[in-house]
């Protein structure tokens, strides 16, 4: 028995990231990505149409956004509800599975952006011992 597979009996859980043909696989991959966790982070804070979502995630492109959350929608973590409205509203927001996961991102988050002083400092000292 490997040892993901013992960490996984261990949990009592059937899923383990580290085999890799494991579905899990595929959603760590939409939840940690850059465009995953800062949508995720960002429809923590309420329900967002689709061109506030993108203001709000500086950066991404439409595609990706677009992309990102067709994922996280079929990984169950969002929500699409489309308002049948003439234009037509679209709105996103997370599930209550989505809503747990952010909250653990956005942990994540809040300890790098509460590091980065330091982490800065190691870049400084890392580039002037290799440069």
């Amino acid at each position: 028995m490997t040892m993901s597979q013992e960490c996984a009996e261990e949990r009592k859980f059937p899923y383990s990231v580290f085999a890799r043909a494991c579905p899990s696989r595929g959603t760590l991959e939409h939840v940690t990505g850059r465009w995953g966790t800062l949508t995720l982070g960002a429809l923590y804070e309420g329900s967002f149409r689709f061109n506030e979502l993108r203001r709000r995630v500086d950066g991404v492109s439409e595609k990706m956004l677009s992309q990102t959350l067709h994922a996280l929608e079929r990984d169950g973590l969002v929500h699409r509800e489309a308002q049948p409205t003439n234009p037509p509203r679209v709105d996103y927001e997370l599930t209550p599975l989505g809503r747990e996961v952010a909250a653990r991102l956005l942990a994540l988050i809040q300890c790098v952006e509460g590091s980065m002083d330091d982490v800065l400092a190691a870049r400084q000292e890392y580039d002037a011992r290799r440069g």
